[in-house]
């Protein structure tokens, strides 16, 4: 959906692309129009995801590659299908390679060759086209099973609540979303099509071989089985423990990768460049060692199991040549039992190497799972009920409240804010401040007491319901690839540009937009670092403003800016907080000061309520930080 007569949030249009190069845009010249109309026919149609985004909704199921597959069930049949066909198709070569040599080149049947060269040529024809089939029904399976995973896992990842954020590294994540789903659609595209291509040559040409001389087939089976069935169990074990480390170390380089990348100023404030360089060389070399473990262990088992087969087609060579001298078999059967046995160990040996993407592909879903089955540690509860408009009363009610168990930040805080009240929370760093606004957001739930508004426990109403009437201005504001138009309407993309700049002028932001040739269309890249500090925070309030909430919550808005773009913040401040429900996680008490009232938290309590002028004359922690900061 387009808002502002503007492309999506972070799309191009031909009119955006134009405004971008400082250009005008004057349309779709008419003679093209019908070349851009046929264009855009041919792009892909992406229906809305069929998955749900209510925070109650669980994975009951475990991820398995078998729930995951069976939706796709026919077209998996139908696959398999085309698999058999090509597959007899193309086996049936030697067959017809034994009767052209033992009717037509040993009886002198001219005929009878000729047609065992065009069947020959009719079975190719077959498994050519089957193959064909079978690959590009593959391949569209396969991308679309891949589509569906990326929106499954990443809305998910949408559902999750604020703790797993602050425990799980942002690199990790990243490799659940590419190294691994990857992993697993090569298991598809690769492994399951041809285990199912070589598991059905190995069972015809097993089938087909018995049929033309039982007992040269056991002595076959006898000679070669065992050995290769030990050294396959042997890979098996020593791969599986393999491609675990792979994977593992695959997370640690995109996470060492991610987090180099977030912090690149303070690597080059630092001078850290040349450590990070050898830190990443370390990271990188542990992924090179564990690679390199698991080519060593391919490199013992492929040759062992050439060894093996040679050993195998000898063995028949003997046994079947002897078979002919006496009578018991032609040279035309002897001839396709060669051709088949050459054909049988190249399967075996395909199996066993297909069991690398096997194993990464196992381990890439149990760790797919595992993702899968992590709860929100948020949920609505069953029977949740949708807040009405808010006026805005907040009440905390002996609320206790620790990131970690045995640790508290909140102990048995119990506060009031009438509605419309702006209140201020300061006080020392960790006191617990932004915990408080965090958990009347419902980023959190407390262990103990509740959190009201307007008389209802936030963990009985929906939190789409409650979000919907916060706005929330962080200390560093995050801004979207995309334009400052986008990223002010992010709440509201139905948003129509009068309301976009509504906001802009209320927050007095377009006095500022007006010294940027593209105005709203200015765009913001790497989270906004070519805008300055104040320009980020009142895109941020514009937003907030834009959204128009019944209550507000801003975590240090003004703690990040010269005391100049303080006061051009704070004029700003004055018209996104009239009318609504405020609560100031204030850093510089000239912030504070603006509130109705101010709350001292320190220790994960409540420790001093009142007027600025009220705290001032009672003497206690707040008169000693604004005598400390000399603050009049």
């Amino acid at each position: 959906m387009s808002y502002g007569g503007g492309p999506p949030f972070g799309g191009h249009s031909a009119a955006a692309s134009a405004r971008a190069a400082g250009l005008p845009f004057a349309g779709v010249p008419p003679e093209v129009r019908a070349a851009v109309a046929a264009i855009e026919a041919r792009e892909p149609k992406h229906k809305e995801p069929e998955v749900s985004f209510d925070p109650r909704h669980v994975e009951r199921e475990r991820f398995t590659l078998r729930a995951f597959l069976r939706p796709h069930r026919w077209a998996l049949l139908g696959t398999f299908v085309l698999v058999l066909v090509a597959t007899l198709a193309a086996q049936a070569g030697p067959r017809l390679l034994t009767y052209a040599i033992d009717h037509g080149i040993t009886a002198r049947e001219p005929r009878v060759l000729v047609s065992a060269f065009v069947l020959y040529l009719i079975s190719i024809g077959v498994s050519v086209v089957a193959s064909g089939a079978r690959i590009r029904a593959t391949a569209e399976l396969g991308y679309a099973l891949l589509y569906r995973l990326r929106v499954r896992v990443f809305s998910h990842l949408q559902r999750l609540s604020l703790d797993f954020y602050t425990e799980e590294r942002a690199g990790k994540l990243l490799t659940r979303m590419t190294s691994d789903i990857e992993a697993l659609t090569n298991l598809f595209q690769d492994g399951l099509v041809d285990l199912a291509v070589h598991g059905l040559t190995l069972l015809v040409i097993t089938s087909v071989l018995f049929t033309m001389n039982a007992e040269l087939t056991l002595i076959m089976l006898a000679t070669v089985l065992p050995a290769m069935v030990g050294l396959t169990l042997w890979f098996r074990g020593a791969s599986d423990r393999g491609y675990n480390r792979v994977r593992d170390r695959i997370a640690d380089v995109l996470t060492d990768l991610a987090e180099s990348m977030a912090g690149i100023r303070l690597i080059a404030a630092h001078n850290r460049r040349e450590r990070n360089v050898a830190h990443h060389n370390e990271v990188v070399g542990a992924h090179q060692a564990a690679n390199l473990h698991v080519a060593k262990i391919s490199t013992v088992y492929a040759p062992a199991a050439d060894l093996i087969g040679l050993g195998g087609q000898l063995t028949m060579l003997w046994v079947g040549g002897a078979m002919v001298a006496r009578g018991e078999l032609t040279l035309g059967e002897l001839t396709a039992f060669l051709l088949y046995l050459a054909s049988f160990f190249a399967p075996i040996q395909a199996l066993v190497q297909l069991y690398n993407t096997y194993q990464s592909g196992q381990s890439a879903v149990r760790k797919i799972a595992d993702l899968l089955a992590t709860e929100p540690t948020v949920r609505d509860a069953d029977g949740a009920r949708e807040l009405p408009r808010l006026r805005g009363d907040i009440e905390l009610r002996g609320v206790r409240f620790g990131y970690r168990a045995g640790a508290p930040v909140l102990d048995g805080v119990s506060l009031h804010i009438r509605a419309g009240e702006t209140l201020a929370i300061v006080g020392p760093t960790g006191a617990g401040k932004s915990t408080i606004g965090k958990l009347i957001a419902r980023f959190y739930d407390p262990s103990e007491g509740s959190v009201r508004i307007d008389g209802f426990d936030l963990r009985e109403v929906t939190q789409c319901s409650l979000r919907s009437q916060l706005g929330f201005v962080p200390q560093e504001p995050f801004l979207f690839h995309g334009t400052i138009r986008e990223n002010i309407a992010f709440a509201r993309p139905e948003a129509s540009e009068a309301d976009v700049q509504a906001a802009s002028e209320a927050v007095g932001l377009s006095e500022l937009l007006a010294k940027k040739p593209l105005g709203l269309d200015t765009p913001c890249f790497a989270r906004g670092a070519s805008l300055s500090a104040v320009e980020l925070q009142l895109v941020a309030l514009a937003r907030a403003f834009l959204a128009k909430p019944s209550v507000l919550l801003l975590d240090e808005a003004t703690s990040n800016v010269d005391m100049q773009s303080e006061a051009q913040i704070e004029r700003a401040l004055d018209g996104l907080l009239q009318g609504r429900t405020a609560v100031l996680i204030a850093h510089r008490l000239s912030t504070a000061r603006r509130a109705d009232r101010i709350a001292f938290v320190d220790d994960g309590r409540v420790v001093e309520l009142g007027t600025h002028e009220e705290l001032l004359a009672r003497g206690g922690r707040y008169a000693e930080l604004v005598a400390t900061a000399k603050c009049p």
